[in-house]
């Protein structure tokens, strides 16, 4: 495809020659989600078009753009500091050129307090122009040669009802690839900053989704993660039609031949209908593992909330996803100390845990967000308690993940082979498709990379809080014994 931007944009704003100098370099810096993840392979995409090459760090850099969240406040504070160290390397490298891009440029009042911190920065630009960033780099290059103001400042508060397609993707090799298949959120939870920073929901057209997960099965990528504020809502801003909607999407990238393997977040449990249980039964490549952010097992924190369920509606869709998935695996989100939760609503908590029997979860104290209804709640839980709860919930939930894992000792479950285990060399890691962290003894004379993109059976011997342990006793990829399908309950001893 031929590309949109002049691939020699980054020479000229840096003052160099393609046939005489070095050639510029972008080092950026990602935090928060998988969303923002992929954004940064989209800006690495974008950069590497117009000329610049990967630093190897941010002392190496001619741009450093760092792609920012603000979900939470630690995660605020923490970029906040990050930007005003880079002053002092703009110190010294008078040339750099900073940009910060992302959800805390979106917030109100976010470009003033990013300009007080650190005044050296060049751009400031939200989550919705991405590909814009060649032109602001442009006016970035002119406002440092006096011929306009800086800085360069370009924030959307709503996206213009664009889905930009054909943008450049520069992914690490792996086994894993992320595909953004909408943007935004209209759910609008109480506490959650998303749907002001991120906008309403856009969903990309299920033929382009299709063609970009076909050239990553092309690129030897094993595993597609779909990738959306709510991805149960795909397809609801689109006439109807195969495909626009998420079963149907999924029904549809199932076909797709190369990928070994499907999986997606976020989920609401709001929008999980039957059709999506179905589907996810139904497509052999779609995976068993359910991540469905309960966020609260209290009915009355849950309307506060806004999140349009109670905790008995979560309770049964759970087990209808059980019913017609065997084997399923279940992860959460839960957020603690949210305004107005009393002793009882966190036990309704706790003992929602050990109801489902989360495989794992996420789990934060409550972080009031600026603009967001709950930060004006005037029943704020003090920090002392937030932090108890936060406490007691991770102690409960690693009880139920080590339950859970042992309850899989003696089975045998399917592993997609990522590499070596970073910490036990000689072992090889992958993810079951229950998306469990196996770690298993390669066979005799085979080495862990060469089993990378492959599936393979491992008979589990032993079970931690986040991992399981075992020895491979069958390769799907190579067939012969032990080489069958395992879906997500496994083969266990009877």
């Amino acid at each position: 495809m031929e590309s949109r931007y002049d691939p020699e944009l980054a020479w000229r704003v840096h003052g160099r020659r393609p046939d005489a100098d070095e050639p510029p370099r972008a080092h950026v810096e990602t935090y928060g989600c998988q969303m923002n993840v992929h954004d940064s392979e989209v800006i690495r995409g974008v950069l590497a078009e117009i000329g610049y090459e990967k630093a190897g760090g941010p002392e190496d850099a001619d741009l450093i753009l760092v792609n920012t969240c603000c979900v939470r406040e630690t995660a605020e504070k923490r970029i906040l500091g990050r930007i005003g160290e880079l002053q002092g390397l703009k110190r010294r490298h008078p040339g750099l050129v900073i940009v910060v891009a992302g959800c805390m440029s979106q917030q109100e009042g976010a470009v003033e307090r990013i300009l007080r911190r650190a005044s050296g920065v060049d751009i400031i630009m939200g989550t919705h122009n991405l590909y814009r960033l060649p032109d602001l780099i442009q006016e970035a290059a002119a406002a440092r040669a006096g011929a306009r103001p800086g800085p360069v400042v370009e924030v959307w508060t709503e996206a213009r009802g664009e889905v930009v397609e054909g943008l450049p993707v520069r992914r690490d090799p792996g086994v894993r690839a992320w595909v953004t298949i909408m943007y935004g959120c209209d759910s609008f939870c109480t506490y959650c900053i998303v749907p002001y920073v991120r906008g309403r929901e856009r969903s990309r057209l299920p033929e382009d989704i299709r063609r970009e997960v076909e050239e990553l099965a092309l690129e030897g990528f094993k595993e597609v993660y779909l990738l959306g504020q709510n991805v149960n809502s795909y397809g609801r801003d689109l006439p109807a039609g195969p495909g626009r909607t998420f079963s149907g999407l999924l029904r549809e990238l199932d076909r797709v031949e190369g990928v070994a393997r499907i999986r997606y977040t976020t989920s609401h449990p709001r929008n999980f209908t039957d059709d999506i249980i179905e589907a996810v039964a139904e497509c052999e490549r779609v995976c068993e593992n359910f991540h469905l952010p309960a966020q609260s097992g209290s009915t009355r924190i849950l309307k506060r909330m806004n999140r349009g369920y109670t905790r008995e509606d979560y309770l049964a869709l759970v087990e209808r996803i059980r019913r017609r998935v065997p084997g399923a695996a279940f992860s959460t989100d839960l957020i603690v100390g949210f305004p107005g939760e009393t002793d009882a609503d966190f036990e309704d908590t706790l003992s929602l845990v050990r109801e489902v029997r989360f495989d794992s979860a996420f789990t934060f104290a409550y972080s009031p967000r600026r603009g967001t209804p709950a930060a004006e709640a005037p029943d704020q839980v003090p920090p002392e308690v937030k932090k108890e709860r936060l406490h007691r919930l991770i102690e409960t939930q690693n009880e139920v993940s080590l339950a859970r894992n042992r309850e899989l000792v003696g089975c045998e479950v399917e592993v997609l082979v990522e590499g070596e285990a970073e910490r036990r060399p000689g072992l090889a890691a992958g993810r079951s498709r229950t998306n469990k962290l196996v770690l298993f003894r390669p066979p005799e004379g085979v080495k862990p990379a060469d089993l990378v993109g492959r599936e393979v059976v491992v008979r589990v011997e032993e079970a931690h809080t986040w991992s399981l342990e075992g020895r491979c006793v069958g390769d799907r990829d190579a067939g012969g014994p032990n080489a069958g399908r395992v879906r997500a309950e496994g083969r266990c001893p009877s």
